[in-house]
């Protein structure tokens, strides 16, 4: 078809790749939605308990799949032309009562949410991003290794999420100069180049992971649920980002003892509350397996806080010893619905190191922060 100097031909390949285009950019968008809405996300049930599929749902508030939107409720709108408006008349003014407020069951719709198919690896991905084991120090035991991607060469043919702007766009230049036409036009499959990579192996020293839960009467389905999130994300995470690091679960209430994974993400809980059992059987196992002049040493407790009184003076004890062989050690308090001032938290206001960290969550969306907090790297490590 023409018309005038118009012309459209069937090879055109910018109307083939438009509706990639579109999904790619929504495809975008929602990567940016998850991104934003990280906090609320990482402690979703249905990601929590997903049964081991590739691809999960994740609920992003705020975002639908792009189509054109109709007023339902068939409301008047409005509009501005050449009417009798004058410069700060209001035009329009919504309805002020929202959805789901005021009193009785209300008439208004609520807030639609998306739901987004993802892998579970691309969250993962999104999650990970900033986080690594901070204060690695050099051992004399068998290294761990990270994956990274280098960027090494560059081909004519790929995928089109790896194409090389630049230098497509310098072959194009290239090509028009040869011919007389100098400028950047008429981009053609020929000049597309494509970034090629290869996985690398990044050494770091040995690392061993201690994950302690609170598993007493007074941990509810709320704290379990907080804690065992918390765990499931710092495990994916240690074993998407590092080779061989190993992670050892100790669950207590007023005795401690070590756990199998099942288990520790399972178990019920009974009992009182003695968190110092496992601070000891921590220190035992480390004394006995993991010495550490070989290895990185990282525990992290999580608990409600509801502690023996008698028994916080023993935690202080064995918490500044295992400070003496871990390169860090983490509490995490959940304070539940019946949460009341915490003995334990309070207790460990005394603890004067660097290298204890504590953080408090009070709702789902306290785990991101959580596990920001206690996976944080130094500039240096980063850029490592």
């Amino acid at each position: 078809m023409s018309g005038g100097n118009f012309i459209i031909s069937r090879e055109d390949w910018s109307l083939h790749r438009k509706g990639e285009i579109d999904r790619e950019r929504h495809r975008e968008k929602v990567r940016e939605a998850i991104k934003k809405n990280l906090a609320d996300i990482v402690s979703e049930e249905s990601i929590i308990m997903h049964d081991g599929r590739k691809i999960i749902k994740v609920p992003i508030r705020s975002l639908d799949e792009f189509h054109f939107r109709f007023d339902y409720g068939k409301q008047k709108h409005a509009g501005q032309g050449d009417g009798t408006s004058k410069k700060g008349d209001v035009v329009h003014a919504d309805p002020q009562q929202g959805a789901g407020k005021g009193k009785g069951a209300g008439e208004e719709p609520g807030v639609d949410y998306y739901e987004a198919e993802v892998t579970i690896d691309e969250l993962a991905a999104m999650i990970f991003e900033d986080l690594g084991l901070p204060n690695l120090d050099p051992k004399k035991k068998p290294e761990i290794s990270s994956e990274s991607v280098e960027y090494n060469d560059v081909r004519k043919k790929g995928i089109a999420s790896n194409i090389d702007r630049k230098r497509t766009i310098m072959e194009v230049i290239k090509r028009n100069a040869l011919n007389g036409e100098p400028g950047l036009h008429g981009i053609t499959p020929e000049d597309l180049r494509y970034k090629t990579w290869d996985l690398t192996f990044k050494y770091e020293s040995s690392a061993v992971v201690l994950a302690m839960m609170d598993t007493s009467g007074s941990m509810g389905p709320f704290e379990k649920y907080i804690a065992r999130s918390f765990f499931f994300w710092m495990v994916r995470f240690l074993r998407t980002k590092y080779n061989n690091v190993q992670i050892v679960f100790l669950a207590h209430h007023t005795e401690a003892r070590e756990t199998t994974e099942e288990e520790f993400f399972t178990k019920g809980t009974s009992g009182g509350t003695r968190c110092s059992s496992v601070y000891k059987l921590a220190l035992e196992i480390i004394d006995k397996r993991y010495s550490p002049q070989d290895f990185n040493i990282y525990a992290f407790h999580f608990s409600d806080g509801d502690n023996l009184v008698s028994d916080n003076d023993n935690c202080i004890r064995l918490i500044n010893e295992l400070l003496n062989v871990c390169n860090l050690v983490g509490y995490g308090e959940i304070e539940g619905s019946y949460y009341y001032t915490s003995t334990l938290k309070t207790t460990f206001k005394r603890i004067n190191n660097p290298n204890f960290t504590s953080i408090a969550i009070k709702d789902k969306s306290g785990v991101y922060p959580a596990l920001k907090k206690f996976f944080s790297q130094t500039p240096d490590q980063a850029r490592r």
